[in-house]
């Protein structure tokens, strides 16, 4: 069997005295999507944070690429060859479309540049039209953008999207998720969190349902679309 190239094991993360997650385990095989799926405070952002280092967990271990890399720094993480758009997209309000893009590039592994500013900026032309436009003069959805493309200028062995439409207009969304159904085949790995799940349905290889902490569900889209009250139950469609 093909080992993973992050996985989670038993993990227990905590906010102060609130116990989030409750022994997760969780796997990203090289090249394969996965949806993260599950009601608002379920646990989906925490067992993000917990995988890339920006939340400990005070039980069970982390690994990268085979490499046990719990309570690491998350810049060490991320070197690893993880890229993370999060909720809220984080875009500097004081630097440039294009020094946004430029201060983050660097080679994937084995020295790979697939995604350089030139790809960047075909893959999303709307940014092409707003390079010297500060961060705070972006719409959400040209901010988004940003954020993904940023995010693909370090070569990134996963991609990881933290509500990835959330907020966003219905023609930019659907922007959104073709620029993401291109990644995919790319054969970058990716880690989906988004309240479509209908979408999230027909673009992921496999769907992670976690139910107050804990995995209620681990399969295949195919398996889930054939058993429709899993959905009904765990969130709620």
């Amino acid at each position: 069997m093909t080992k993973p190239f992050i996985a989670a094991q038993g993990v227990h993360s905590y906010y102060g005295p609130s116990h989030v997650l409750h022994g997760v385990d969780f796997r990203v095989n090289r090249g394969e999507t996965v949806a993260l799926m599950g009601r608002n405070g379920m646990g989906k952002s925490t067992l993000l944070k917990s995988l890339l280092g920006i939340v400990k967990p005070r039980d069970g271990e982390v690994r990268v690429g085979g490499t046990v890399m719990t309570g690491r720094p998350t810049s060490r993480i991320v070197r690893m060859g993880i890229a993370y758009v999060p909720e809220g997209r984080g875009i500097f309000p004081s630097l440039t479309v294009r020094e946004h893009l430029l201060m983050v590039a660097r080679r994937g592994a084995e020295g790979r540049r697939d995604w350089d500013y030139h790809r960047v900026l075909e893959t999303f032309p709307r940014l092409a039209e707003r390079l010297d436009n500060f961060g705070h003069h972006l719409s959400g959805g040209e901010q988004q953008m940003l954020s993904i493309g940023r995010a693909l200028m370090t070569n990134p062995e996963l991609l990881i999207l933290d509500e990835a439409t959330e907020g966003l207009a219905p023609l930019i969304r659907r922007e959104i998720w073709r620029v993401i159904a291109a990644i995919k085949q790319t054969g970058i790995a990716t880690v989906i969190v988004d309240k479509n799940a209908h979408v999230l349905l027909d673009l992921a290889d496999r769907h992670v349902i976690l139910v107050k902490g804990t995995v209620a569900y681990d399969g295949h889209a195919d398996a889930l679309k054939a058993n429709p009250e899993i959905l009904e139950r765990t969130i709620g469609l």
